[in-house]
């Protein structure tokens, strides 16, 4: 399977959680929820790009436009993380970096808004997520890496059953510049679900 052969995202379900393809146009609700969660604190803190609160839609936009881009080039599947009962957006997760001639690898990153976070949004949509690209996609090895220090982030990777693998050092930036050494934590196809 190329890229541009890769089955389109779907739906996926658990209870109190679903994970749903962005659309193509994205309401004003989803547009606010996003500057609220690309512009949290938390997001400068362990990564290198996050919004301004105060810089207005066009950067939200400008987001969703990049993604859209790699959906379309077969390097990236993704998901709006919803609460099922109103649609509010959780989070978003995306596999990306997808690259199945080559290694048959990929990457995953995830984020949760502020008023989701410690309810187990981010494991469940990982679990969920994997589980797709391996049966979906093919994909035999997904990486997740992490800021050293990012303690929730690293309990979602074991939560999920992605064992650490190692530390790459001064591997990525925060959004003020300074370089963080990354935990990296990877699952096979092959390993077992956690329980």
């Amino acid at each position: 399977m190329t890229a541009s052969q890769l089955p389109p995202t779907v739906a996926l379900h658990a209870p109190g959680l679903l994970l749903s393809p962005w659309p193509a146009q994205v309401d004003d609700r989803d547009v606010a929820d996003l500057r609220i969660g690309l512009s949290d604190p938390e997001q400068a803190r362990w990564n290198p790009r996050a919004l301004l609160a105060d810089e207005g839609d066009q950067p939200v936009l400008d987001w969703l436009d990049r993604l859209r881009a790699r959906v379309a080039d077969g390097t990236l599947a993704c998901w709006a993380l919803r609460d099922p009962a109103d649609g509010r957006l959780l989070g978003h997760l995306g596999v990306r970096e997808i690259d199945l001639e080559a290694t048959g690898g990929a990457r995953v990153g995830y984020w949760t808004m502020p008023a989701a976070r410690g309810r187990g949004v981010a494991t469940t949509a990982l679990r969920l997520a994997s589980t797709w690209a391996f049966g979906e996609l093919g994909v035999h090895r997904i990486e997740l890496a992490h800021a050293l220090g990012h303690e929730a982030s690293c309990s979602v990777a074991r939560k999920a059953g992605y064992p650490l693998e190692g530390v790459l050092r001064q591997a990525m930036p925060d959004s003020y510049g300074n370089w963080h050494d990354l935990h990296l934590h990877a699952r096979l196809a092959s390993d077992p679900e956690p329980a």
